[in-house]
C-alpha cells in the first residue's frame, strides 16, 4: 500500500490535470477551480484514510474528535471507506451530518445564554437549504456539483493508487469495488 506521502505527490501532481479536465468539460474558470480545489481537498485532507490515524486524519488538527464516530464506524479500506460508488458520499453526508449537529448545538448554546427562542429542527433544515440556494444563485447551480466531483475524484486517485498497490504485492483488487 503506498505511503501517505506518494498519496500526497499524486493528488498534487493531478491537480493540474483535473483543472484541466475540467475547464474542458465545463468550459468555466471558476468551475474549473472549484473541481481543482475541491479534488486537492479531497485528496489531501477529506480521503479515505480518515478511518486510521493518518496523513489526512492529522491534517485536521484540533477537529480530529470529528472523526472518531467515523473511524469507529468503518473498517480500512472497506468499500464503505474506500470504495469508489459511495466512499465520498458517505464521507460528505457523515460530515455535514456533524457540522449541522456542531452548528446547532452552538446555536443551542448562544440561545440559552442570551435567551431567546430555540428554533425547531425543521427551521434549522430550511437555513441549511436557503444557503444551498445562495451558493447556487451566486456561484450557479453546476458550483456544488462540481465541488463534489472534485473531491470525488480526490478521494477516487487514492483508492486507484490503493488498487494498483493491492495489485502488485496480492493481484487482487476486489475489496475496493
Amino acid at each position: 500500500m503506498p505511503s501517505g506521502k506518494t498519496h500526497d505527490i499524486i493528488t498534487i501532481i493531478l491537480a493540474a490535470p483535473v483543472f484541466a479536465a475540467g475547464y474542458a468539460a465545463l468550459d468555466d474558470t471558476t468551475l474549473a477551480c472549484a473541481v481543482a480545489g475541491s479534488f486537492l481537498f479531497g485528496g489531501l485532507m477529506f480521503g479515505p484514510d480518515l478511518d486510521t490515524i493518518s496523513k489526512q486524519y492529522s491534517r485536521w488538527l484540533l477537529l480530529r474528535p470529528l472523526w472518531s464516530p467515523y473511524r469507529i464506524a468503518f473498517k480500512h479500506r472497506s468499500r464503505w471507506s474506500h470504495g469508489l460508488i459511495f466512499g465520498t458520499l458517505i464521507r460528505v453526508v457523515y460530515f455535514m451530518g456533524i457540522l449541522s449537529l456542531g452548528a446547532y448545538a452552538i446555536f443551542l448554546l448562544n440561545r440559552s445564554i442570551a435567551g431567546g427562542e430555540v428554533p425547531e429542527p425543521a427551521a434549522f433544515a430550511e437555513a441549511w437549504r436557503q444557503l444551498g440556494g445562495y451558493v447556487r444563485d451566486v456561484l450557479g447551480i453546476y458550483f456544488l456539483p462540481a465541488v463534489f466531483a472534485g473531491m470525488w475524484a480526490g478521494a477516487a486517485s487514492h483508492t486507484f493508487t490503493d488498487m494498483a498497490g493491492t495489485y502488485v504485492k496480492t493481484g487482487r483488487v476486489t475489496e475496493f469495488l
